[in-house]
């Protein structure tokens, strides 16, 4: 009863003050950690965005602790974002599976987020055609890694994503060896094992809908990152059907609302 009590606290303590008219309304679906501190930090990194997002005009914005238990929060939403656990199973094999499929067939938009950017090696023969359907590709949990610094180079400037930020020097958990598909369009790259490696792409899909993932984000730090936000608020923005300012999305907050949360007593 406290766990759905909170749930539905975070759910309503992060709603967006949208202006008069609601252009976009953004779901961020998180859980609890499961990692180290300052890592994974998937509830307050969904806020942390969350109040990025709100920054632009008539974007209304809803943090859940897991799949919304008010499916009325759905109503109308026009992306869902997800970080956490890999998503494939969260979202094809839950309870939900049928509320999910039926938001992709209306074309809402779907952004992943490091871990949930993937699916369980074991499940990729049943689920993953329906899942590369959703997001265009994936990584295979746990098929290799590897963490260091890398430069993060843009592979299509041009895109929306890539709006108002430059290449860097990131550091990072990289995931290996995604399986992208042939409709997807990959747009960052990393440096690992002396390999170029896909971290991010785009999907426009069959539905009309349009899906990006990234497998960046293990480390909280990077949320800090002025760019890192910037892409990745380019990137709910733009699986939102919303236009995209060439200086990219405004995503300046300070540092008492970037810093982490008390680091819990053990």
């Amino acid at each position: 009863m406290v766990h759905n009590l909170m749930a539905i606290v975070l759910i309503f303590a992060c709603w967006g003050i949208a202006d008069a008219e609601t252009q976009a309304k953004v779901v961020f679906i998180g859980k609890e950690p499961d990692h180290a501190f300052g890592t994974h930090m998937y509830m307050h990194t969904g806020k942390v965005l969350s109040e990025c997002l709100t920054l632009t005009n008539g974007v209304q914005t809803i943090v859940s602790q897991g799949w919304p238990e008010d499916t009325s929060v759905l109503d109308d939403v026009s992306t869902l974002v997800v970080y956490m656990t890999p998503a494939a199973e969260f979202l094809l094999d839950g309870p939900h599976r049928n509320q999910v499929d039926a938001l992709m067939k209306k074309g809402v938009g779907l952004v992943t987020i490091h871990w949930a950017s993937s699916i369980n090696k074991e499940n990729f023969e049943r689920i993953g055609p329906k899942w590369l359907s959703y997001l265009g590709g994936t990584w295979i949990s746990n098929v290799g890694l590897h963490t260091g610094n890398s430069l993060l180079r843009q592979l299509k400037p041009t895109h929306p994503v890539c709006r108002g930020w430059s290449e860097y020097e990131l550091h990072d958990e990289y995931y290996l060896n995604p399986v992208i598909s042939d409709e997807a369009t990959p747009l960052l790259q990393v440096a690992a094992k002396d390999k170029p490696v896909t971290v991010g792409w785009a999907f426009e899909r069959p539905d009309g809908g349009r899906s990006f993932a990234t497998t960046l984000g293990h480390f909280y730090r990077n949320f800090q990152e002025e760019a890192f936000r910037r892409m990745v608020v380019n990137a709910i923005l733009w699986t939102a059907q919303l236009e995209i300012p060439k200086s990219g999305a405004m995503v300046g907050l300070s540092k008492e609302q970037l810093a982490l949360p008390p680091q819990p007593r053990k």
